[in-house]
């Protein structure tokens, strides 16, 4: 179940998907739902990001296996926890 707090609309072609990674941390994850030619058309799945259901934080992914740093989930985008690296020029895009 998608925390009631998350902003964000699954991008065209995907959903979002749960599962329980800890006692309470559950993992996010984006998958997409049309498949590819390597996986048979099967979805593909890709690590969005961590939440702690008991300190009501979201945490950005190292690996699907690792959990990272908070992060504010008003800074993330719908493909990913993960902080943006971005120079001066890409922020003015924003």
């Amino acid at each position: 179940m998608i925390p009631s707090d998350f902003p964000h609309q699954p991008p065209k072609g995907y959903k979002y998907r749960t599962l329980q990674f800890k006692r309470h941390v559950i993992s996010i994850w984006t998958v997409h739902q049309r498949g590819f030619t390597y996986n048979g058309h099967s979805e593909s799945a890709c690590i969005w990001g961590f939440y702690n259901t008991k300190e009501r934080q979201y945490y950005s992914p190292i690996n699907s296996s690792k959990i990272g740093s908070k992060v504010d989930v008003n800074s993330t985008t719908p493909y990913t926890a993960m902080p943006l690296n971005l120079n001066p020029l890409e922020l003015a895009f924003l």
